[in-house]
């Protein structure tokens, strides 16, 4: 072995020119340290920690060990990018730092030997945030992502342009599985496409899945002949395993058309393993509840992009619920136009995944949605529907009235004149931000 062969059989080898592109997941972090510290270092005990070694070097930790499996530096950025002097102010030090990983440590693992991989021990070390990571052909090959995406949901509900409209049964909880019927029907017939459970009932004793499974799917009967419409109607089945799985096959069995799952508490893979199951032909939305405690802080976990666009992609999600900017949820502009393409761009063999921007969502919202984000989403709201004046039924027409205008390039204040239910909407919330209770 030359000199050459040697450096880069090692983890200090910086470049991505060093290796072999489809063997590796690259993953891109944000690190923070005191001025003092060599992020040079730090960044090699990282590759260290997250693949063959730990502290301190031990006898079986091979030259031919560390060759095949070690993980890798590709490069430190410093930003700003100090070059002579380090300004005496300066107390601490901001670096984009990539690692790349090799597939044969993890491969057929599934997510959480990714996570382990990739932000398992180093998790703990302050400053320091996933920010993305990039996986190879070869990688990929081991997820199907979605049955239906995009194009698939257009298809079954016979909607080619249109965005959709979901509804999210208000109360949360505590009601019964007549009440959940009603109120599903009046958002039905007055033009949801889709309707959910609430990410907070799943099978509790006072509305037990089957019981809200008979009830509902009954009155989306009624809904879908009464406006020549399908809907959807997702049923949460988040719950301990294997339960959940047997959950979902229960309902499809007595004939739920839709199945959801709580993503980040039940796990990635959970929901991998309902979509991924040959018999469960229905599409699945993933919620984001808890979705913060991974990506919450500034400097530690991971980003929204990977949590909510990413891994429910590639695990399987046909629709995931994502917050909106513009309603009650707390999230920048820019991290939800990431997430948006994340979902929705390229990604190899993986069908697009459909974003549901939800969160405290308006009728008057609808065209700054549309702009935003364009017309492959599906507008969640829960109590801009069933809070309207004129009840369930006006909230999802004015919702559909507002589509509509957008959709026929009119303002939707101009079409609220013609239009009883969205002029009583607008008249209401009008068109800005919601308070931070939906």
């Amino acid at each position: 072995m030359d000199s050459t062969e040697k450096y880069l059989d090692t983890p200090e080898a910086i470049g991505l020119d060093g290796i072999d592109l489809e063997k590796y997941i690259i993953a891109s972090y944000i690190i923070k340290r005191p001025k003092g510290m060599n992020v040079n270092y730090l960044s090699r005990f990282a590759a260290i920690e997250q693949s063959t070694g730990t502290w301190v070097r031990v006898p079986a930790e091979t030259e031919e060990v560390r060759k095949n499996h070690v993980a890798r530096v590709l490069g430190v950025y410093e930003i700003p990018h100090y070059e002579y002097v380090i300004p005496k102010d300066v107390k601490e030090r901001l670096y984009f730092v990539q690692i790349g990983f090799p597939i044969i440590n993890i491969k057929g693992d599934g997510i959480p030997m990714l996570l382990t991989s990739v932000i398992g021990n180093i998790s703990i070390t302050h400053g320091l945030k996933l920010v993305d990571l990039a996986f190879p052909k070869e990688y990929l090959k081991d997820f199907k992502g979605p049955k239906f995406g995009i194009d698939g949901l257009r298809k079954l509900l016979k909607v080619p342009e249109r965005p959709m409209l979901n509804n999210m049964v208000k109360p949360c909880t505590g009601h019964t599985c007549e009440v959940a019927a009603d109120l599903v029907y009046q958002a039905a017939v007055g033009g949801c496409d889709v309707v959910k459970d609430d990410e907070l009932i799943s099978n509790p004793s006072f509305n037990t899945l089957e019981d809200r499974i008979s009830a509902v799917m009954e009155s989306i009967d009624r809904a879908d002949s009464e406006k020549g419409e399908k809907t959807l109607y997702t049923i949460n089945i988040t719950s301990k395993f294997p339960e959940m799985f047997e959950y979902a096959d229960r309902m499809v069995e007595m004939g739920a058309n839709a199945l959801m799952i709580n993503f980040c508490t039940a796990g990635f893979e959970a929901l991998r393993a309902v979509a991924e199951d040959p018999s469960i032909k229905v599409p699945i939305l993933g919620h984001m509840d808890f979705s913060g405690a991974y990506f919450g802080g500034h400097w530690t976990g991971l980003t929204s992009m990977l949590t909510l666009a990413k891994f429910p992609r590639m695990c399987g999600a046909d629709s995931v619920v994502v917050p909106a900017p513009y309603g009650k949820a707390e999230i920048l502009d820019e991290r939800y136009e990431t997430i948006l393409k994340t979902l929705r761009f390229p990604f190899q063999h993986i069908k697009p995944t459909l974003p549901m921007p939800s969160g405290g969502i308006t009728q008057g919202m609808v065209e700054k949605a549309m702009k935003e984000a364009g017309n492959d989403i599906l507008i969640g709201s829960g109590g801009g529907i069933h809070s309207h004046p004129d009840g369930p039924t006006s909230g999802a027409k004015a919702f559909r009235q507002a589509i509509d205008a957008v959709m026929q390039g009119i303002s939707v204040k101009e079409y609220a004149k013609e239009h009883k239910e969205l002029g009583v909407a607008l008249g209401v919330w009008g068109t800005g931000k919601t308070a931070l209770i939906e």
